[in-house]
């Protein structure tokens, strides 16, 4: 295609893959479980066993159910990369809010998402949650393990994990006197930010 098309084409695809989490997010807060994974590929992993939608849906339809009522999704800043012309990556923020039992657990995280275009259209690959805390909306989570789940043992967030500059900050006594680095490549700011660190294990809640 013409240079005029790419750019086109890359302004389209923004478009769409931004959309996505809102959707996503509406799709989860209104229980409309087959909206949700219309959002993915026809071929999604569902963990180790499982692929295709039908699985992805009611493995998310008995996740949902407990220990949440109702929930409400806030997204946030999104930073999108794109690898070739059908896939892509990216990070987004979600601040979500939580009814549980007689609790409203607040929760702020990012999702380190891949994106595939397919069908037609951009769909996620895969999305991998990184929490930071989660607590009841009357208690701050002050202090080191700051995902408290009511009836759960506290454990420490893993948000920071996938950029290594946030233990360097707090590791040293100021700022580290070497050059600024070069500003990153288009298409390589988020790589550039995690310099080979890789993904974290995450346990998987529904969000």
């Amino acid at each position: 295609m013409s240079n005029l098309e790419a750019r086109i084409y890359r302004l389209e695809s923004l478009d769409q893959i931004r959309q996505l989490p809102a959707k996503y997010a509406l799709a989860l807060d209104m229980r409309d479980m087959d909206a949700m994974v219309s959002l993915f590929p026809a071929d999604v992993r569902v963990g180790k066993e499982a692929s295709g939608r039908a699985a992805l849906r009611a493995y998310m339809d008995r996740t949902l159910r407990s220990p949440f009522t109702g929930t409400s999704h806030h997204i946030g800043g999104h930073v999108i990369e794109f690898d070739d012309a059908d896939h892509a990556h990216g990070v987004v923020y979600s601040k979500n809010e939580h009814e549980t039992g007689d609790e409203w657990v607040i929760m702020q995280m990012m999702y380190v998402d891949d994106y595939v275009r397919a069908e037609g259209r951009w769909h996620f690959a895969r999305r991998l949650p990184l929490y930071w805390y989660a607590t009841d909306l009357n208690k701050p989570p002050v202090g080191a393990n700051k995902m408290r789940w009511p009836g759960a043992e506290w454990v420490e967030g893993n948000f920071h994990k996938l950029f290594p500059s946030y233990d360097e900050y707090w590791a040293r006594e100021g700022d580290h006197g070497g050059p600024v680095t070069e500003p990153a490549p288009l298409e390589g700011f988020l790589n550039a930010m995690r310099r080979g660190q890789a993904a974290p294990r995450v346990k998987v809640r529904a969000d």
